[in-house]
């Protein structure tokens, strides 16, 4: 039932909807239900990017006594528009049929403004939960797996205190499988920004390793995070390359290919080789592929190309691309007959019809 309470928007809301949907003229509006109606609180103009602006424009519009909806337009869009976050504020010392009223309105609003625009949808009662912080805390918890069942924790441990026997120069295996840690906010942010383009350039570190790789990992104090945004091209690339240490490299390789100018991201996880820990090796190497299913999945950010590398030195244009726009081998040589051994072939032989030349006894 698209309006379960019977309350719709008034023009003026409606005008304002359309207004916001088309262009970037507005970053926020406070929509309120008054005379049984949506009507339009306040709009804000965007003058900075949104994550700069967010607190001041939308804390001080959060009211200790009266539920309210707020659209907050981002800077990034989808094909139809810019993207928003809907904020439902409904503070706990409200009364109750204000809570019912807003609650039961939620998905009245979403329709009018168009569902489709709208990017995440964020739930406060406190201020805490609808500031920047509290958002970028939900980013977090969208991106983590889901809870696990009985079973499924008890498989987990198992796994975690999983010794591997079988060890040798082609084993494959690993004790530490899928080891996902939450992402901190400020890399969460900078991961943001390198979709946007605003940065064209992100690493990230991953935690220190448990000091037993028969230890419960805690999951909730360890974090992968930012470790740098330093604008970079190709010939920094091989500075931005930690020599004693890993890390995770998202780069946005700028450059040509039969004449169309591209911009391909790239990710690059670099390992020292033997100079980091036995430890460290495994969690990065556990921590890996979690985090690109995150980023390619989560956040829409479409890698092209993944690389592992163990120095900076072989990170040259040429290098990356190759990598990039592999050469296709346009046919394959035809398989040539071996000649036969040399010298084994036998005399000649001339061969008679039977009775040709011969003579009868």
């Amino acid at each position: 039932m698209s309006h379960q309470t019977g309350i719709q928007a008034g023009n003026d809301v409606k005008d304002v909807f359309a207004s916001a949907r088309s262009g970037k003229q507005y970053r926020l509006l406070k929509i309120v239900i008054e005379d049984e109606q949506l009507a339009l609180g306040v709009t804000r103009q965007a003058s900075k990017t949104w994550d700069q602006e967010y607190d001041s424009l939308v804390l001080p519009l959060l009211e200790d006594h009266l539920p309210s909806y707020i659209l907050y337009r981002l800077d990034s869009s989808n094909n139809q528009g810019y993207e928003w976050i809907f904020l439902a504020w409904s503070p706990d010392h409200s009364p109750v049929r204000h809570k019912m009223l807003y609650a039961a309105t939620r998905a009245t609003v979403k329709k009018e403004f168009g569902g489709g625009l709208i990017k995440d949808e964020l739930f406060g009662t406190t201020k805490e939960d609808m500031s920047l912080r509290g958002y970028q805390k939900y980013l977090v918890a969208e991106a983590a797996p889901l809870p696990l069942t009985a079973a499924e924790e008890e498989l987990r441990r198992i796994k975690l205190s999983e010794v591997q026997t079988d060890i040798s120069v082609d084993t494959k295996q690993q004790t530490l499988q899928g080891v996902a840690f939450p992402i901190h906010g400020d890399a969460v942010e900078a991961l943001e920004r390198f979709r946007d383009k605003r940065v064209n350039y992100v690493q990230l570190v991953s935690p220190s390793p448990p000091l037993s790789l028969f230890q419960e990992i805690d999951f909730p104090n360890e974090l992968i995070r930012l470790s740098n945004t330093e604008p970079t091209e190709v010939k920094d690339l091989p500075k931005r390359i930690p020599t004693e240490s890993a890390r995770y490299h998202f780069f946005r390789y700028k450059h040509s290919h039969e004449g169309d100018y591209l911009e391909s991201t790239v990710f690059i996880y670099s390992m020292p080789g033997y100079k980091c820990s036995i430890k460290e090796r495994m969690l990065y190497s556990s921590c890996k592929n979690p985090l690109v299913d995150l980023v390619e999945n989560n956040m829409q950010i479409d890698i092209l190309k993944k690389l592992e590398i163990d120095n900076g030195d072989e990170l040259t244009g040429d290098f990356l691309y190759e990598e990039v726009h592999p050469k296709q081998h346009a046919h394959k040589q035809a398989f040539a007959k071996p000649k036969g051994p040399a010298g084994k072939r036998g005399g000649h032989r001339i061969t008679r019809p039977p009775g040709d030349g011969e003579e009868d006894d």
